[in-house]
């Protein structure tokens, strides 16, 4: 416990020195120049769609207004039992194209390119079901520009994020090979014709601790683990990469956890070629995305988020503390192994424990009151803290009301959340170990009205 407090409280003082440094800026002045072609390097968006009938238009409508100097949206239905196919044909005037597709990477069969009569830069890829890594190798491979974004079906972007998430790769000379941006959740938030109007917070309790959860693991775990090149993770939600490579690592493999599968695999690779490249996170640019409201679903998506992380960890075991691989292999990949991965166990353990103690009577009372208010002390501060620097550094909710409820949830989060989400981790682990595979059924309601 106290390795994992003291390893928290630094990533925490890194990101406030981030932040601080951050935005002591100007948040105008350092983009305006990337506004014009000859400052810019042209971007493929590619947006993977399996099912996403409630929220597709709204979130390539959200895409077709961005504020960038050369794109190409790359839509890519990857075997949808639902409408979603039919509702982008009728929506955007969608026609066959004969297109070459470079079969850099191999792919599942794909059936028809379209092409948008009303954007000639929107295009629409119809393939045989094959997963998201998959339809995202696909997109790789149909992409002709030399950067590419991956953005989730259900997804909204602020109209500047690619401006600024793509500062850093432009700035960097190609150093940088990867870049990811903040994601925050939509439910809540009135989001009209793929814009955000305003934001607000969901009534739902369960909705409320994620949107403290994602704050807590962008602004102090990301930012803290990017200052120093140790960034395990670009949400497959909103982040950019160096086509060459990922196509030099071999494209998304097909695990259920592909999106920080790739960013290992990239740093394995950087470190193999002694090369000198950089994986970075930007706290400022936004994506809204859709969060489960049903214990259920959100069950689901926790399993999952587990076994991807254990197949990542278990693929590239050679790199855990292993002094070739630097920093990576000696401080993020233990890190992910013992703290992220095996912290629920221990935890579970934990509380298997003290309620046993309970029964048998075996409790020191007087420490265990000490400890019980340690355990919240600690666990809410770092919640409530998050909470602070994104009202002190974005001031994204507009009403105190908002803030206050935040605070008030962060402090019962160890009493009913925590648990839950460790149990949920931990089923993880037995899927794990009953070789358990798929993504299983998520809930889609749209966030865009």
């Amino acid at each position: 416990m106290v390795i994992v407090v003291a390893f928290y409280l630094l990533m925490l003082f890194i990101s406030l020195f981030q932040i601080r440094k951050q935005y002591g800026l100007d948040n105008e002045e350092p983009y305006e120049d990337l506004l014009e072609v000859s400052y810019t390097k042209p971007l493929s968006i590619l947006v993977p769609a399996y099912n996403e009938s409630a929220g597709i238009i709204a979130s390539v409508r959200s895409l077709l207004s961005i504020e960038y100097s050369e794109y190409e949206i790359i839509v890519i239905n990857d075997g949808s039992t639902d409408d979603t196919m039919q509702r982008l044909i009728q929506q955007y005037d969608l026609v066959k194209v004969n297109r070459v597709i470079k079969k850099a990477i191999d792919t599942k069969e794909v059936k028809a390119v379209y092409q948008s009569k009303l954007y000639d830069y929107l295009y629409v890829v119809d393939k045989v079901n094959g997963g998201k890594s998959d339809a995202l190798n696909v997109g790789i491979n149909l992409s002709n520009f030399p950067y590419f974004c991956s953005i989730d079906g259900d997804s909204i972007l602020e109209r500047d994020a690619f401006l600024k998430v793509m500062k850093p790769i432009i700035d960097s000379g190609e150093e940088v090979i990867a870049s990811g941006g903040s994601v925050r959740i939509a439910n809540g938030c009135r989001i009209e014709n793929g814009s955000i109007v305003s934001i607000g917070l969901s009534s739902r309790p369960i909705v409320i601790m994620q949107v403290i959860e994602y704050l807590r693991a962008f602004l102090m775990g990301r930012i803290g683990l990017s200052r120093h090149n140790l960034l395990l993770i670009v949400s497959g939600a909103f982040g950019v990469f160096s086509k060459k490579w990922v196509i030099d690592a071999g494209g998304y493999s097909h695990t259920v956890g592909e999106d920080m599968e790739l960013v290992v695999r990239l740093h394995r690779l950087v470190k193999e070629k002694k090369a000198n490249k950089k994986i970075v996170y930007i706290a400022d640019p936004v994506c809204w995305t859709e969060a489960p409201e049903e214990l259920t679903f959100l069950r689901r998506q926790r399993n999952r988020w587990h076994r991807g992380l254990f197949e990542s960890l278990w693929t590239h075991k050679k790199l855990i503390l292993n002094p070739k691989y630097g920093s990576i292999g000696m401080v993020s990949m233990p890190y992910f192994l013992f703290i992220e991965f095996l912290g629920p166990v221990v935890e579970l353990i934990g509380y298997l424990y003290m309620i046993a103690s309970f029964i048998v009577g075996g409790i020191y009372v007087e420490f265990t009151y000490l400890l019980f208010l340690l355990l919240v002390i600690y666990g809410s501060m770092y919640s409530m803290v998050a909470v602070l620097l994104e009202e002190w550094s974005m001031r994204r909710f507009p009403k105190v009301k908002h803030i206050v409820k935040l605070f008030f949830f962060s402090m019962t989060e160890s009493f009913w959340y925590r648990p839950m989400t460790v149990l949920w981790r931990c089923q993880g682990i037995v899927d794990v170990l009953r070789k358990k595979n798929g993504w299983g059924d998520m809930q889609r309601k749209g966030v865009s009205q």
